[in-house]
């Protein structure tokens, strides 16, 4: 009696399942980590299939139709060259995030100027402002992959989620008793985290707009936080050097990563939810098993501080930035260095793969973000143009569109 249907979420190496039980909507993620340009979908499904009760002889054509859509966009080609497609003059005041749905077809932009405003790609036309703040608007996001409502948190201590469609404001979650600096939805996006200044971070509920859940135990500012792909645990990273992992339905600590000898840059998830990688002011980025909490491993080797940590995709590689102007490529398996990528003139405070993997996007101090092949460590491209330094970049889903916030105050959308 499962009534489901079934999403392809905005990772590349998954599907999740989503179905009703006893009245109550559940959720199943099945990794593809081994789907390839060459692998057999049908013998694949069929495989998934045979594991998987929820995927019923009815529902294996349509399985098939999107895990055939996944293979063709990891087939796509690799060597786009990006273009200037616009400048933004996107507001008065310098930018703090940029953010795009998940078909890429608009973004958003965080700023000084304590507005959210939501752009189309296609024109680089702005299609509304949020307006409500009374301070900088400091953490932005999508509801990704549903893209239909937007969170903003801000330096007035409040998180605001808002209509992507109309700019509506739909609730202000006010609790906080100092600046909010990082903010996620789970990906079933019925809740938003916002982590905050004052030692804290707390779940809220999107369809009532009440607060779920209280997170303490850190002894310091909260300045990043993840939530894993199923939605049941989320990790906080503070400047008192640990990292916690919570249980999302209790708000009860389950481990604190303990090991790192300086401030907490980021941390993240991997797809499985197996690891958690952080990065951190001494250097070093860490590797932990998500479910005992122990560290499986120190990836060293920048100069200076970690600035920026992420997965890839699939989980298998880690790539990690610094301000010593340098970004690296370990393999997640056997924790060794499998690429260097030097090059910048400054510190690189932001790294990303794109979804397919083929790609590193870096954004520097030097003015300038940088593509590069995470295989070689190569230096692919680089886009040039802003005027001061660049902290923020993205790809949109289909990795073809990039874009980039500096603090010359324009954004651009290269293409």
């Amino acid at each position: 009696n499962k009534r489901w249907s079934l999403i392809v979420y905005c990772f590349f190496k998954g599907i999740i399942l989503e179905y009703v039980q006893g009245g109550e909507l559940k959720t199943k993620s099945i990794d593809l980590l081994d789907l390839s340009p060459g692998t057999d979908v049908g013998a694949l499904v069929e495989e998934i299939r045979k594991a998987e009760p929820l995927i019923t002889a009815s529902r294996k054509e349509q399985v098939i139709h999107l895990v055939l859509r996944l293979q063709e966009k990891l087939g796509q080609q690799e060597d786009h060259k990006f273009y200037l497609f616009k400048v933004l003059r996107a507001h008065i005041l310098p930018l703090t995030n940029v953010a795009f749905n998940k078909s890429g077809s608009c973004f958003i932009t965080g700023s000084y100027d304590r507005t959210c405003k939501i752009w189309d790609t296609a024109s680089g036309e702005e299609l509304r402002t949020l307006e409500g703040h009374r301070n900088v608007v400091y953490a932005i996001a999508f509801n990704n992959p549903y893209g239909d409502k937007i969170a903003t948190g801000s330096f007035d201590k409040t998180c605001k989620l808002w209509s992507a469609e109309t700019g509506k404001c739909y609730h202000t979650f006010r609790g906080h008793t100092a600046e909010i600096v990082c903010l996620s939805f789970n990906l079933q996006s019925t809740l938003i985290a916002t982590g905050s200044m004052d030692t804290t971070a707390k779940l809220w509920d999107i369809q009532n707009g009440e607060e779920v859940v209280m997170l303490t135990g850190h002894s310091a500012e909260i300045i990043a936080l993840s939530f894993n792909t199923t939605g049941d645990r989320i990790i906080t990273g503070s400047f008192d050097h640990t990292v916690a992992v919570w249980d999302v339905g209790t708000g009860r600590k389950l481990h604190t990563l303990i090991g790192h000898r300086a401030e907490i840059s980021s941390a993240q998830f991997n797809w499985d939810c197996s690891l958690i990688v952080t990065g951190s002011m001494d250097k070093t980025c860490m590797l932990w098993n998500a479910v005992t909490g122990t560290r499986v491993a120190t990836l060293t080797g920048h100069d200076d501080e970690v600035l920026d940590v992420c997965f890839d995709y699939t989980g298998q590689r880690i790539a990690t930035s610094s301000a010593d102007g340098s970004a690296r490529v370990y393999n997640a398996e056997t924790k060794k260095c499998i690429a260097k990528m030097e090059g910048h003139g400054g510190e690189i405070s932001k790294i990303c793969f794109n979804p397919q993997g083929s790609r590193i996007l870096t954004a520097s101090s030097d003015k300038t973000a940088r593509l590069w092949d995470p295989h070689t460590g190569q230096c692919i491209q680089i886009l040039e143009g802003h005027t001061d330094e660049i902290f923020s970049c993205a790809f949109n889903y289909k990795g073809d569109i990039i874009i980039t916030g500096s603090k010359d105050n324009t954004c651009r959308i290269w293409r």
